[in-house]
């Protein structure tokens, strides 16, 4: 998300089922506790439960749940929940915390207020719960104008705990000094460095400001909003950081962690009452206060050109590491139909191989990629179109200018093929009825924005009346176009120069601020400040009393984990079929793998490449274009994916192969299999344009991703000598692919890569290793069924396909080091051990998951000021 900071405490803690016997007692008393008491039948409109006002009450058909808009009469804290048949319940408490600076105050408020609350004095709860509760989600963001704490779990007492947890941690957090210096920022000394700047945020921003994507699509963006909150960055400047004093901070959080200021969401098929309930005795002592103005509107300054320096990226040539857009200021976030149009409107007019800015800037090889900040952006309160390249020579900019300037042009007076609109929002509506684990969340996500600028959230559930309106509005995206593009009075053309000594002048500047830091301190205060360093150590290593915090016991766990039932069959004779039959509101489900063990190790660089070629080359008969509409027209997408996978119970076998995924409605069964058909037979590799463009754009994204990802690109290569699944997977998804598409994208040699395209088809779609499973209604069974065995006649059977497994692999040690340009250092250290049925299997992950919660979290995050570690 542009302009977001994500801020992943916990990024997930999976689910984990508990086996005991119970007594007959026990578990009717858990049948109680568990039960779907789902009491929002009898909640009325004006109803007053527990301190909160029923304001509205509306059902959504479409996405079978019912709205309840509830407000807190004597604080105004607004609540929605969303009463759904779904065992994974959601809630959420967010507050308003735009900014006037770029301190970072919401971000390093985000993290103190999880180091201990007055209920629950204890260093970071969220993780010391991991291995106290059932949750299958828990986390904290900060975003533009608001930060969330949202937390998912289908276990009811963990629904409790956790929310005590949470509602103590934003309304009642300890916010020591000591909190705010390890999250925030404090100067220590070290031995043979110096005073040196140190904090979790301060750190984690270091890393967001040294990745050139992060930092185009920051710094455009506080250029096109001057003179409001977003002109700032929320998350904080390194640079700014330290200017922010804990007293700043205390008083932040007064006023913006208050109910007046807040927004609960509560989602699934757990009781509303007792919730509100619980709610209202934590906020009994609070009173309402009025809104928090923060100037969001920005003032049209007409057209004007912005040019800063930023890092180099080895992933592009040398003279082409230019990065340039123009954005175009659009609609009032809050009219949600419009902002539903303009989605629709980037979709078509940027993605997929048929999308005009696609074939007049990609298509052309003018650049690598889209910019990091292309696309449009509803998330601040007037919303903007971007257009724009990375990979780009400085020559070149007045072109791409030119071809923008065409396109737009062109879609104004032209508008879009219409079938590529009833593409578009079919894929909008099977979105809708595609229901994932997650969906509560995702619900919160997609109403959130809004919400917190005043719209009615229930606006944004009714995706169908969106989509009629689209249909029957004749013209609207000319319209659009000559709105906020042809007649634009705030337009920015922002580049971005590559400096070789950027990098170098952080560190100069991160130096000049510690000077002038220790400009301002007598002998006295550096004391100071030595004294509390010695404190916030000592605080660091002291024994917690964990018991402080809830916990499941197994009386609250249910006896047995759900399971669902399967059959397995047999399909063209020979090839295996998974059949699971289940409600799926009318949409057919289907995977499929193609496994060559460890055969073929000299083609597994090339599997990622071959996949998305699979869905971005177009066929000897049809480009990609046409195929894509398809696509969007008939199903939710067809999906190609490489796999590894070790042996249960020997560390030296592995299976690897290509995973495939689509989905589609029950109507449309013949046409997805005749598409997934198409592009595994008739994918045309020899297009040396299409492949160039593909090349550029993956060697370029993978190189970008390594500053945000560094230390899963660390452990990769750190375990890459250890198992032969580590190294497929260096191979297919470490520093190894990154080096292997550079070199490729450098070599230009594309006839030599489209042979080793055709090559690896050959060897991975084979009949005899495929393996399929469906899930569909039982209505769908016959026709899937009937489809399938069409798509097998004409699948392949090399007559080679008995090749022998690759040479053994024998575990080595190794140390690497990687020099990268970026400000944040990333390390790993990789053991090899047993295979998953050994004895002493349970009992490394559950050691990997104690050493994380229990030590490296401390020694690596709180004593040392790094954003996170973990084992696994």
């Amino acid at each position: 998300m542009v302009g977001t900071v994500s801020c992943a405490r916990i990024l997930q803690a999976t689910s984990r089922a508990r086996l005991s016997t119970f007594s007959l007692k026990r578990s009717s008393q858990l049948a109680r506790h568990f039960s779907s008491t789902r009491s929002s039948n009898d909640i009325a409109l004006g109803q007053q439960l527990h301190g909160f006002l029923v304001e509205d009450i509306q059902s959504v058909s479409e996405l079978k749940l019912k709205a309840i808009r509830l407000r807190h009469e004597r604080t105004g804290m607004e609540w929605l929940h969303i009463d759904r048949d779904d065992a994974n319940n959601v809630f959420s408490i967010g507050f308003n915390t735009s900014v006037s600076d770029s301190t970072g105050v919401p971000h390093i408020l985000e993290h103190t207020t999880l180091c201990g609350s007055e209920k629950y004095p204890v260093r970071d709860p969220f993780f010391k719960m991991l291995n106290r509760s059932l949750s299958t989600f828990m986390n904290a963001w900060t975003a533009h104008d608001y930060t969330q704490y949202p937390f998912s779990t289908q276990n009811g007492q963990d629904y409790e705990n956790l929310q005590s947890v949470y509602l103590d941690a934003v309304f009642r957090p300890l916010l020591r000094e000591m909190d705010f210096r390890q999250e925030g920022w404090r100067m220590e000394r070290e031995k043979d460095l110096g005073w040196q700047i140190k904090g979790v945020v301060y750190n984690e921003m270091k890393g967001a400001f040294s990745d050139a994507g992060s930092l185009f699509a920051s710094r455009a963006e506080q250029q096109m909003f001057p003179g409001t909150t977003y002109q700032y960055e929320s998350g904080g400047d390194p640079q700014v950081i330290p200017d922010l004093t804990y007293e700043q901070l205390k008083k932040f959080h007064a006023r913006r962690y208050h109910p007046s200021n807040a927004r609960a969401y509560s989602y699934g098929s757990f009781a509303l009452a007792p919730q509100l309930q619980r709610v209202d005795t934590v906020i009994a002592g609070y009173t309402r206060l009025p809104p928090i103005e923060v100037p969001m509107d920005v003032q049209p300054f007409g057209e004007k050109m912005v040019t800063e320096f930023g890092p180099c990226e080895s992933a592009s040539a040398g003279d082409k590491q230019t990065k340039f857009s123009i954005s175009y200021l659009a609609n009032d976030m809050r009219n949600v139909y419009e902002t539903f149009a303009m989605s629709v409107f980037s979709g078509l007019l940027l993605h997929g191989a048929a999308a005009p800015m696609h074939q007049a800037l990609l298509d052309t090889h003018m650049g690598s990629d889209y910019s990091s900040n292309t696309g449009y952006s509803p998330f601040t309160r007037r919303a903007s179109l971007t257009v724009g390249l990375q990979g780009l020579a400085d020559a070149d900019i007045p072109m791409v200018e030119q071809r923008i300037s065409e396109t737009m042009a062109r879609v104004g007076e032209q508008g879009f093929e219409q079938r590529r609109v009833d593409a578009a929002l079919a894929s909008v509506e099977l979105a809708y009825k595609h229901k994932t684990g997650d969906f509560g969340m995702r619900l919160m996500q997609s109403v959130s924005t809004g919400w917190f600028h005043g719209v009615d959230p229930v606006e944004y559930l009714r995706v169908s009346e969106n989509v009629e309106r689209l249909r029957a509005d004749t013209g609207v995206f000319s319209k659009l176009v000559e709105k906020y593009v042809t007649k634009s009075n705030h337009k920015l053309k922002f580049v971005m120069l590559a400096d070789p000594r950027y990098m170098q002048g952080l560190d100069e500047k991160e130096h000049e601020l510690i000077q002038t830091k220790l400009a301002q301190l007598s002998p006295g205060d550096l004391d100071v400040l030595d004294t509390k360093n010695a404190e916030l150590a000592a605080e660091q290593g002291r024994t917690e009393d964990l018991s402080v915090l809830p916990t499941l016991t197994l009386d609250d766990v249910a006896p047995t984990a759900r399971r669902f039932a399967v059959d397995m069959g047999v399909c063209a004779e020979s090839v295996p079929v998974q059949w699971r039959t289940s409600a799926t509101n009318g949409i057919s489900y289907v995977r499929a793998i193609n496994a060559v063990r460890d055969k073929y190790p000299e083609l597994w660089p090339y599997m990622n490449l071959f996949c998305e070629a699979l869905t971005y080359q177009g066929t000897r008969s049809r480009t990609m274009a046409s195929i894509e509409t398809d696509m969007r027209l008939y199903t939710g997408g067809i999906s190609f994916a490489p796999f590894v996978t070790t042996d249960l119970g020997n560390l030296g076998h592995i299976e690897a192969g290509i995973s495939m995924g689509t989905h589609s409605l029950d109507s449309n069964i013949e046409r997805m299999y005749a598409l997934l058909e198409e592009l595994i037979l008739q994918t045309d590799f020899t297009n040396e344009s299409r492949l160039q463009a593909l090349v550029a754009s993956m060697a370029t994204n993978m190189y970008n991703d390594v500053a945000g990802s560094g230390h899963a690109y660390a452990r990769r290569l750190a375990a890459s000598t250890l198992t032969p699944e580590m190294r497929a997977v260096e191979a297919l998804d470490g520093l190894a692919q990154v080096r292997f598409l550079g070199d490729m994208r450098r070599s230009g040699d594309l006839q030599h890569v489209a042979k080793q395209l055709e090559n690896v088809r050959h060897v991975v779609f084979d009949r005899s290793t495929l393996r399929t499973a469906v899930t569909a209604n039982a209505s769908g069974v016959d026709a899937n069924q009937r489809a399938l065995e069409q798509m097998l006649k004409a699948y392949p059977s090399p007559a080679d396909s008995m090749v022998e497994d690759g040479p053994r692999f024998e575990a080595q040690t190794g140390q690497y080091f990687c020099p990268l340009p970026v400000a944040t250092g990333y390390a790993a250290q990789a053991t090899r051990c047993v295979p998953f049925v050994h004895p002493d299997s349970v009992k490394l992950q559950i050691l990997a998951k104690l050493m994380t919660s229990g030590f490296l979290h401390r020694e690596i995050r709180e004593r040392n000021g790094a954003y996170g570690g973990g084992a696994s």
